[in-house]
């Protein structure tokens, strides 16, 4: 599997269908065709990327 962001290769499993990378720092989850990204917050917290033409292309990518 690869970061649909950054397409690099360290990635981990945070948990059932959640996915952490190592090398760009953002979390994402997968489901069939449809991926969703967040950036982690100082706090912790999750926040998803809202920009819809970014969305477009990583769900884009996630589909290669």
């Amino acid at each position: 599997m690869n970061c649909p962001v950054c397409s690099g290769r360290a990635i981990g499993k945070v948990g059932v269908g959640q996915f952490y990378c190592w090398d760009c720092c953002v979390e994402f989850t997968s489901a069939m065709d449809k991926v969703v990204v967040y950036d982690l917050a100082e706090d912790g917290s999750l926040v998803a990327w809202q920009d819809q033409a970014i969305d477009g292309a990583v769900n884009e990518a996630a589909m290669e």
